[in-house]
């Protein structure tokens, strides 16, 4: 591989870690907002889940995710168990890894 293909993938991986952090701060005022009102709106409950998903790459947006799963848990555990088992589609390669051999 090319040193400026290297630096080509270094600069994008910078990249989309300064996206994530400034994704973060967006959605942790959302979610903070939606937990202390007690919402129960579903259709935002889920936009945001769906949103922060794309950012699954990133260990603050994990955890911002799994907050929310837990809030949501309690309004409605399937659907909940539904973005879990997506997180783990898209992002988790130690169970993808056990499936190829």
């Amino acid at each position: 591989m090319s040193d400026a293909l290297l630096d080509n993938i270094s600069a994008l991986a910078g990249q989309m870690q300064d996206l994530a952090r400034q994704a973060h701060t967006g959605y942790a005022a959302e979610v903070n907002a939606l937990i202390a009102s007690r919402s129960r709106d579903v259709r935002q409950i889920e936009h945001l889940l769906d949103g922060i998903l794309d950012f699954g790459f990133d260990d603050a947006m994990v955890r911002l995710f799994k907050r929310l799963c837990r809030y949501y848990y309690n309004l409605d555990p399937a659907a909940t168990a539904v973005y879990v088992h997506a997180y783990r589609d898209m992002w988790d390669s130690e169970g993808k890894e056990g499936e190829d051999g």
